[in-house]
Formats: C-alpha cells, structure tokens, sequence
C-alpha cells in the first residue's frame, strides 16, 4: 500500500501533468509572438497527444483522490477537489480548438479610402487590385480573422493570411 506522501505527490504529478499538457502549447503557439523551430514542435507534439494523455492524467489523479479521500482533513480535500477541477478542465481544453477562439470572423467589415487610412508606416498590408478598384487588407488584422470574404472590381475574392 502507497504511502500518503507518495500518494499525494502522484495525484499533483498528474494534475500539473493534465494543466502542462493543456497549456504549454496555447502558451508557445500564439499569433505575433516569435517561436523556436524546437518549441513549435514540441508544442505540436503535446498538442497531439495531449487528449489521450491528459485523459489517462485525469484519471489517475481522480483514483488517487479517491484512495486518499477518508483519510484526508477537510482542508486537503479542498486542495484535491481544486486539482481534479484543474485537471478535468486541462482534460476537457485539450480536446478544443481553442486557437478558433482567437480567429472570429469579421461581421461587419468597413472599408476606409487610402488617403484617411490611419496606418503606421511600418505596418504591412496585402493589397489586390482588379482594374480600378483596389483593396488593402492590414496584416495584424488579417491574422486574427484569416480568411475574409470580399468583391474587388466586380469580382468576388477570398482573401486568407
């Protein structure tokens, strides 16, 4: 039989194990922030297994608790009720899509003419022109909304970063 701290070590291994799992690669992979071949990879690696892994995590914190519940004080099981929270929670996130979050679609787009734009000279932009009529589409939004559906010159676009 395990002893207590081995125990509680095992259901906080797990649960920071679930949260790791889940947040590490939010944390690397996010727009406008530079990262490393290495950690990209590694936070495609985790983000790949993490929902079987946070999963198998999950429960063995949640077997741990319940070993340890009746002889737990009421403090300790607080502190294991907010762990199994955290983990279930890192276990659910891990299964979303939670980068869609931060790419909505534009619902009402507005358009300005080029001389009252108020751009910063450094900011990039991509622009298509068809005939005379010409679109600029700034990078920093583009890159939050990605695909952006428009009509340039009498013919219907999709313009995508």
């Amino acid at each position: 039989r395990p002893t207590r701290p081995a125990s509680l070590l095992t259901f906080w291994a797990a649960v920071l194990g679930t949260f790791s799992l889940f947040f590490i690669p939010a944390f690397i992979i996010r727009p406008f922030k530079y990262q490393s071949p290495f950690a990209l990879s590694m936070a495609m690696a985790l983000k790949r297994y993490a929902p079987v892994l946070t999963l198998i995590l999950a429960v063995v914190a949640l077997c741990v608790a319940l070993v340890l519940w009746k002889r737990s004080s009421i403090l300790l099981r607080v502190f294991m009720v907010i762990g199994l929270v955290l983990a279930c929670g890192s276990a659910t996130m891990s299964r979303m899509n939670y980068f869609e979050w931060m790419f909505h679609p534009i619902v009402s787009p507005g358009f300005t003419s080029a001389s009252s734009a108020k751009l910063d000279a450094a900011e990039m932009v991509m622009a298509v022109r068809f005939g005379n009529d010409a679109r600029a589409y700034p990078i920093v939004q583009m890159a939050y909304h990605h695909v952006f559906n428009d009509e340039v010159g009498g013919t219907p676009i999709v313009v995508t970063y």
